[in-house]
């Protein structure tokens, strides 16, 4: 039987307490994971260890990384996963020297998420073929997501006792378990309300499950599916613009802004701890500002 190696047993310990403290959900445990056993990976050649790197190994691997097209995005949050794990083991007593301590976070710029006009959102909502219970389910997962600025997972994830259909909100779980009340708007509820009747009994196909939007299996989507079927009605609504889910997320948010609304509640809406996080959709709604100044006025 194969020993494990103390990196590994190291990494899968420290995962295990973020995973206690943090509240982190599956795919930031996953990506925090990748990153430290890839830098365990390019340290073995050299024989060291991963408690024992110094702050020249950590700063010639991000430099590699980078070498090989990485941002510095990317960068940032490969620094950020190794400052906390070598805090924790500072903590721990376990090393005596955090070696990122030195180590300055990689300048990044402020790029601006995708979003999607009006016209578009409009496009894509028709797209899906309505007297098909896949198309149904379709086009009410497109309604609730652009009604609520949900994450992907969370659409997927949502249960049928998390919805209110009298009230007309949704209860939603986030990043770190934490939970949220979001209206979903007539549109939405009334989409919501057919899909129940007419489409998910036939998805179900006799069985027995509390999920909301089923797969052809009675089962929960995955994020990669209902990715995949969201390129499909792109395509088909002849929308020329690279979408994932997350799109349509900005574009709940930046059409908020445009017609409106509190920066505050955005930032409730989405589930963003912090409102920094959120002023992002307020240059995306100048920048479309100023777009449609440049196209329309006869001075732009």
């Amino acid at each position: 039987m194969a020993i494990p190696s103390a990196n590994k047993i190291t990494i899968d310990n420290y995962l295990d307490v973020i995973w206690m403290e943090k509240g982190l959900s599956k795919n930031s445990l996953y990506s925090y994971g990748r990153d430290l056993k890839n830098f365990s990976q390019w340290l073995e050649p050299l024989g060291i260890e991963l408690l024992s790197a110094s702050r020249s190994n950590i700063q010639m691997y991000l430099s590699h990384r980078f070498e090989q097209g990485l941002s510095a995005r990317t960068t940032a949050r490969q620094l950020s996963c190794l400052r906390s794990f070598y805090r924790h083991f500072l903590r721990e007593n376990i090393i005596i020297v955090d070696p990122t301590v030195l180590i300055d976070n990689p300048k990044l710029g402020r790029p601006l998420p995708k979003s999607l006009s009006e016209q578009d959102i409009e496009a894509l909502l028709a797209t899906p073929d309505i007297e098909d219970s896949l198309g149904l389910r379709d086009r009410t997962m497109l309604e609730v997501l652009y009604a609520s600025g949900l994450r992907v997972t969370e659409l997927v994830s949502l249960r049928l006792h998390e919805v209110n259909l009298r009230q007309g909100i949704v209860r939603v779980f986030g990043k770190g378990s934490k939970e949220r009340l979001v209206p979903l708007g007539d549109e939405a509820m009334s989409w919501l309300q057919k899909y129940i009747k007419d489409s998910r009994p036939i998805l179900l196909n006799g069985k027995q499950s509390d999920i909301l939007f089923l797969s052809t299996r009675a089962q929960q989507m995955t994020r990669q599916t209902f990715w995949h079927r969201l390129k499909i009605h792109v395509r088909d609504a002849h929308i020329d613009k690279q979408i994932s889910p997350h799109t349509l997320r900005h574009a709940f948010a930046t059409h908020l802004l445009n017609h409106g609304a509190d920066l505050r509640v955005v930032q409730l809406l989405l589930g963003h701890s912090d409102l920094s996080t959120t002023q992002i959709y307020t240059h995306v709604a100048n920048s479309r500002m100023k777009e449609l100044h440049t196209e329309h006025h006869p001075r732009g």
